[in-house]
């Protein structure tokens, strides 16, 4: 029976839930807004799939890339309308076009960020860029596995661990999954973002848009834009966005984040994508400020997909690609301040996030004048 004694120890993915044959194991919000497993005893039959299944409990090993590179899309609108890159897209493209089915992130009617499939080149524009929100999985990793028993290609895209939840929950390699994890700083409360847009919102409008990573202001210093049926509601630098600098401080991510067991290649995807920080001073020549791809290339079947795009690329190092981003191999520091914003969260909603913030940026100043009035020995 899966138990959860200390909440860093459930990253959420949903894989024991998936396994159980009982179907005794449900996902149910805590008072952060995050996911943990709850077991119905009495209908638990105790065959133990639940924890030979978690990823926390049997973490892969560490595992290096074969090759890495820099890379963006040639088609500008779909780069333009992408994170960084725009890898996603043609990856995406070759699955459907093979008959197959891709499976990511996207907005429900809610604004909640869910896992879902699309089996159409249409569909794939709900599953471009970035939401800096831990998705909900659900029966994914079961959908998953039917259209794989139905012999179709299936493309999955996820933080490092979902992608380790799914491969566990698997048991075995599938000729035609193609796994790709993205580059994960850690994954902010679904709580937390609800109660963002609450505030932003009156009682009778209605979100129509959220663009997390628009690049109206360019790719290395990206706007969020959140419009409703009133108008604008955001518009400016993410940095400048209330829920960007709570998510940046690392005041509301998952426990689990901060001591990720998916990074550093243990998460068993083919493929890792994300942002190539510092392409502009290794590699000046692929920088147009409107993105870049970090591409990590985990196995041959990712080798012999990604060899098959049509992609303008530049091939760099590991040891390049980690220097400005370390998201690649270190989880997230835990914020000093981070339990005194939960305190603070349930009375002030958003405002808890701002008097934090600038308290950590004091707090950041005065240890940086101490180290000053430190006499040297």
């Amino acid at each position: 029976m899966i138990r959860i004694n200390d909440k860093k120890d459930c990253t959420g993915c949903h894989a024991c839930a998936s396994a159980c044959p009982t179907k005794c194991i449900t996902l149910n919000a805590d008072t952060q807004g995050f996911h943990y497993p709850e077991v119905e005893v009495e209908r638990c039959i105790a065959c133990g799939r639940c924890e030979r299944t978690c990823p926390v409990l049997h973490p892969y090993e560490v595992h290096h890339p074969i090759a890495v590179y820099a890379s963006k899309n040639a088609d500008e609108e779909v780069r333009m309308q992408s994170s960084s890159g725009g890898l996603f897209t043609p990856l995406a493209e070759e699955i459907l076009g093979r008959g197959g089915v891709v499976f990511g992130a996207r907005f429900d009617d809610s604004w909640r960020v869910v896992h879902d499939y699309v089996e159409t080149v249409e569909g794939l524009s709900s599953l471009r860029g970035t939401k800096y929100v831990q998705s909900y999985i659900g029966d994914t990793f079961v959908q998953v596995r039917n259209f794989l028993k139905q012999g179709r290609w299936v493309l999955f895209t996820g933080t490092p661990c979902q992608v380790a939840g799914l491969k566990h929950y698997l048991h075995r390699d599938y000729g035609r999954l193609l796994t790709v994890e993205v580059v994960c700083h850690g994954v902010p409360s679904p709580l937390v973002w609800n109660t963002y847009l609450n505030e932003i919102t009156t009682k009778n409008e209605r979100i129509i848009r959220v663009e997390m990573r628009h690049k109206s202001t360019g790719w290395s210093a990206y706007s969020m834009q959140i419009a409703s049926t009133r108008g604008m509601l955001y518009n400016g630098k993410a940095r400048h966005n209330v829920y960007s600098r709570g998510f940046l401080a690392d005041f509301y991510l998952r426990p689990s984040c901060h001591a990720c067991p998916a990074k550093q290649g243990r998460s068993g995807a083919d493929i890792t994508l994300g942002d190539y920080w510092g392409i502009r001073t290794l590699h000046p020549s692929m920088d147009d400020d409107r993105g870049v791809s970090l591409v990590a290339i985990h196995t041959e079947k990712g080798m012999n997909f990604f060899g098959a795009l049509h992609v303008i690329s530049k091939e760099t190092t590991y040891a390049q690609s980690l220097q400005l981003n370390p998201a690649l191999a270190r989880s997230a520091p835990q914020n000093p301040l981070c339990e005194e914003f939960w305190r603070r969260f349930p009375r002030e909603g958003m405002k808890a996030v701002r008097r934090l913030w600038w308290k950590k940026r004091f707090m950041r100043l005065w240890s940086i004048v101490k180290k000053l009035k430190t006499p040297k020995t």
